[in-house]
């Protein structure tokens, strides 16, 4: 008997969508949808569609979608905190499960089931313990994350002899546990690394990112407003990005929720996707110590870009593998520091950068977006409020993250998606594959 209204939900919408699905598949199962080239194949599959992603879809001019939901529709109309203006990230996992906006009962309801599931198990502690300090706070992240998996509940039930049926129900299970101690996993990492183990007893009454915020040890109440804002932005970028993908393919194998995360968090962690917000603040960071000052002119801002350009590195936080236009998720983040007068002389470069590198970069001729993406600014809020240590910035990405990737983890269960196995071929068949196309095209 199914005792959540979430999970009740879920059920309920799983199997409409199943139905129609699998009606799609017979009917036009053969129908084709797109076509690859052979720079795709060599060039990472760029934009072939080739997944089934219900949580999120990006569009190259309006930016991400949560069920439809633009990043300002989100602010606008997800549950809010008592006497706030950010919405919470339990909103925002309501919505990607269930396609549906939730009242403030519904959060309140769901902030009181991942407080029940927050507590972590005693030896995940000891295991990042055993790790010296110095190791990455992403790779304290996923292992520690890897050290719960003996709690699956997906896994044990698997080993039973589950019913296929109920894999959607397991993964719900393992979904709400992990997202519910991910913030105490993440701010021990935080208090470890940082500030010599002096951790911060969890605050029950608040919500999920609240109590994060609070754990972390930044008092300032616009902190939790922006880390309530910042877990919502940043929850999901539909199917395709690293850290989603490498969620999605080791679950196709049907790993459980806690071996498929880690996977996504080690993708995350890489200097092509998640990492790139440290690389943002650090490449700033090291602009005003070669420059001497926070307060540069345009001219010496112009002259550190083309350097950066000419040394052959690119100028991190621009540019987009989708996206055509400045990142929304830059630019509510931008409406933030101005509602809430962040002044910072940090911000301020950003918002300088943001007015400077946009026609020099599209004057190379060789980049598509010169727009900046969520990283070019997160890094300056989160320094202005007291969190200055930018190794630590991609565990709050990976934190947001898990909103999404499991919350379509569940889905891939509910609707049966299958091992995700793509085709791989030589270099020897591409180089005969084109010659053989060239033959016929001659002919």
């Amino acid at each position: 008997m199914i005792q959540d209204p979430l999970k009740l939900k879920l059920h309920e919408k799983a199997d409409i969508l199943s139905e129609k699905l699998n009606a799609l598949v017979k009917e036009h199962g053969s129908l084709k949808i797109d076509e690859i080239n052979l720079g795709q194949i060599v060039g990472g599959m760029r934009g072939v569609k080739s997944m089934l992603w219900e949580t999120s879809e990006l569009d190259a001019e309006v930016g991400i979608k949560f069920r439809g939901y633009d990043i300002f529709e989100l602010r606008d109309k997800l549950p809010k905190a008592a006497n706030d203006t950010e919405p919470l990230a339990e909103g925002i996992f309501w919505l990607m499960l269930v396609d549906e906006i939730p009242t403030a009962d519904d959060v309140e309801w769901l902030t009181d089931q991942w407080t029940r599931r927050s507590v972590v198990p005693e030896h995940v502690y000891k295991v990042i313990e055993a790790l010296p300090k110095e190791t990455h706070p992403m790779t304290q992240f996923s292992i520690a994350i890897s050290a719960m998996q003996h709690q699956s509940v997906f896994a044990r039930r698997h080993s039973e002899g589950m019913n296929k049926n109920e894999y959607w129900n397991a993964t719900y299970e393992d979904a709400m546990n992990v997202i519910a101690r991910l913030p105490r996993i993440a701010a021990y990492i935080y208090r470890r690394t940082y500030h010599n183990g002096k951790h911060i007893a969890p605050d029950i009454t608040l919500d999920w990112a609240g109590n994060f915020a609070h754990m972390l040890g930044i008092s300032d109440p616009d902190f939790k407003r922006l880390m309530r804002l910042y877990m919502v932005i940043h929850a999901d970028h539909e199917g395709g990005n690293g850290s989603a993908h490498a969620t999605h393919l080791v679950g196709s194998t049907l790993s459980d929720a806690y071996l498929s995360l880690s996977a996504g968090m080690n993708a995350l962690a890489g200097p092509l996707h998640g990492l790139a917000n440290q690389e943002v603040i650090a490449w700033i960071f090291k602009m005003i110590d070669i420059l001497g000052t926070d307060k540069p002119s345009d001219e010496q801002v112009k002259e550190y870009i083309k350097a950066t350009l000419k040394g052959g590195k690119v100028v991190p936080g621009y540019g987009h593998a989708v996206l055509r236009k400045p990142d929304p998720r830059f630019l509510v983040q931008e409406k933030f520091a101005h509602e809430y007068n962040i002044n910072s002389n940090l911000v301020k470069i950003v918002w300088q950068i943001y007015r400077i590198a946009p026609p020099i970069l599209e004057a190379t001729g060789k980049i598509k977006n010169p727009w900046p993406n969520v990283d070019a600014h997160s890094g300056a809020l989160l320094v202005h409020y007291g969190l200055k240590e930018y190794n630590f910035y991609t565990v709050l990405f990976g934190v947001s993250r898990s909103l999404g990737v499991l919350a379509s983890l569940c889905w891939s269960r509910a609707l049966g998606l299958g091992l995700e196995r793509p085709k791989s071929v030589t270099l020897n068949w591409l180089e005969s594959f084109a010659e053989k196309q060239m033959a016929t095209k001659t002919n």
